[in-house]
């Protein structure tokens, strides 16, 4: 079995070692081998519309944090495989699904991934959940060496916490409210906007000013700001062809787009990003798979998801010709050089079946795909270039430049 560390060094490395970008490639695989994502930032809503999931559908994607997978089986596919190089998020995954499969009621549910912060998630673990878990995903939550579990204590004490405080992104977020808190902005003010034009306000009030701080400014193009949310080096060159600026005006330009382009009583996102946490008292603004309509239903299929550690195109090579007929790559060909992007559409080709969707996020504006595929494997595919723009703008994470639906015909 390949390491997962090793995985994410085929993945993200490059070049020399002891060049520039070779450098930058090697911190950001030491970054990025923890636990960076405690929620998925794209939204599933926009995929279930463009992959049209059926009972027959099999897909494969990447896991992340997990919750688009369990999102998923309000469609009833077939399968989902969901793979990640990153163990830790699969560890997370995994155990949404065992709380899913094994967890008394919804509201036992709720307060382990809505909530995140009782007591009672670690008893209810320890009661329901352990003895489900398969040994590596239950040491990682138990402590996987004495020190962890004797001195920092296990990681599933972070539901009792706020899981959503534990992360690399987490910690991103609450060192970003402090920055707030000392240039005495506070963005918060966001969530008690009556009207869009009122979230649109408060922004230039709030997050505005505080985006052109000097200060601000030299912080946000650290390396570790961009590592911690999960932009490596091969990323921020694609980046850099949509920038009208620096690095710190892109963000200003998404994190508006985030904060006042949708409605604040439906995007979690909003709320994840201004809280670390979700709306409990109205219980609108939650992500798909934490909302009371089509619980049992995801309960009832919470078989259908498969788990492995594992990169895309290695797992696809070792999958029979037509298999899948849907697959989410995420952002992931971001990361990639041309011809690893390439290696994974020639098994995309193989192992999908005629009627194939394919769904992905790009930094920037522009499909990796176009420059990376060779002429007679990208005839293969046809590029719903329209359809994509249109969800792109529906899509409430607005972390990405864009959205791309590509489709193998009939």
């Amino acid at each position: 079995m390949v390491k997962p560390s090793n995985l994410l060094e085929e993945s993200v490395h490059a070049h020399p070692t002891l060049s520039k970008q070779g450098i930058r490639e090697r911190l950001f695989t030491f970054w990025f081998d923890s636990f960076v994502y405690n929620q998925i930032w794209e939204d599933p809503r926009v995929d279930l519309e463009a992959l049209q999931l059926n009972s027959e559908s099999r897909m494969v994607t990447i896991a992340s944090g997990g919750c688009n997978a369990v999102s998923y089986l309000s469609a009833r596919p077939a399968q989902i495989v969901a793979l990640d190089i990153n163990r830790y998020h699969i560890y997370f995954t995994r155990l949404k699904l065992a709380a899913l499969a094994h967890l008394p009621t919804y509201e036992d549910f709720y307060s382990f991934f809505g909530f995140g912060n009782k007591q009672g998630n670690v008893d209810s673990y320890y009661r329901y959940l352990s003895c489900n878990l398969d040994t590596a995903t239950r040491g990682f939550w138990e402590g996987e060496s004495w020190l962890r579990r004797k001195v920092i204590g296990p990681r599933i004490n972070y539901f009792a916490k706020n899981i959503y405080d534990y992360s690399k992104l987490g910690y991103l977020l609450r060192f970003l409210h402090g920055l707030c808190f000392v240039t005495r902005n506070n963005p918060a003010r966001l969530l008690k906007a009556e009207s869009r034009a009122d979230q649109e306000r408060i922004f230039e009030e709030t997050l505005a000013p505080f985006s052109n701080n000097k200060m601000i400014k030299v912080i946000g193009r650290q390396p570790l700001i961009l590592f911690s949310l999960g932009i490596p080096p091969r990323q921020l060159e694609f980046l850099q062809r949509v920038m009208r600026g620096d690095i710190v005006d892109l963000y200003r330009e998404r994190v508006k787009r985030l904060f006042c382009a949708f409605p604040i009583d439906d995007n979690y996102f909003m709320w994840q990003a201004l809280t670390r946490g979700y709306d409990h008292k109205s219980r609108r603004a939650l992500p798909e798979y934490l909302k009371p309509e089509g619980y049992e239903l995801r309960k009832a299929g919470v078989q259908r998801i498969h788990t492995e550690i594992a990169h895309m195109t290695q797992y696809l090579q070792k999958q029979p010709r037509h298999s899948f007929d849907r697959f989410v790559l995420l952002d992931s060909q971001d990361w990639m050089e041309p011809k690893q992007i390439a290696e994974l559409w020639q098994e995309i080709d193989r192992v999908g079946k005629p009627g194939t969707r394919i769904i992905f996020r790009s930094g920037s504006s522009f499909s990796p795909v176009e420059e990376a595929l060779p002429t007679e494997l990208r005839s293969h595919f046809v590029y719903e270039q329209a359809k994509s723009e249109v969800l792109f703008k529906q899509d409430r994470a607005a972390i990405y430049g864009g959205f791309h639906l590509y489709t193998k015909p009939d």
